[in-house]
């Protein structure tokens, strides 16, 4: 296999995984009213338009980032799905959230 194509499929698998970390960040908040209020205060949609905007990454990506507002958060969600709290980092970094450069 040639060289780009392995990075290109690595890429998209870090994509996958960063997306469905998001996803997996979004019914964590779900499953918490006050902060699930406070992401759509933050974000502006309505808790209808939560599906569908599940669907842009860029969407995803503010998950992320709004879990890294919140050291309080980031640390619960991390510790309740045996995660390091750094691989939120990375995930908004494969979302095109942040540059790699700048991660932990």
């Amino acid at each position: 296999m040639k060289r780009g194509m392995a990075q290109g499929k690595q890429g998209a698998a870090r994509r996958e995984a960063a997306e469905a970390l998001a996803i997996a960040a979004l019914g964590y908040l779900a499953a918490e009213p006050e902060h699930l209020g406070g992401f759509l205060a933050t974000t502006g949609i309505g808790p209808d338009q939560i599906r569908d905007a599940a669907r842009d990454p860029e969407f995803l990506s503010g998950v992320l980032d709004y879990f890294s507002g919140d050291e309080a958060l980031l640390v619960a969600f991390a510790k309740d799905h045996g995660i390091d709290p750094n691989e939120i980092e990375r995930a908004r970094a494969a979302l095109g959230g942040v540059w790699e450069r700048d991660l932990p």
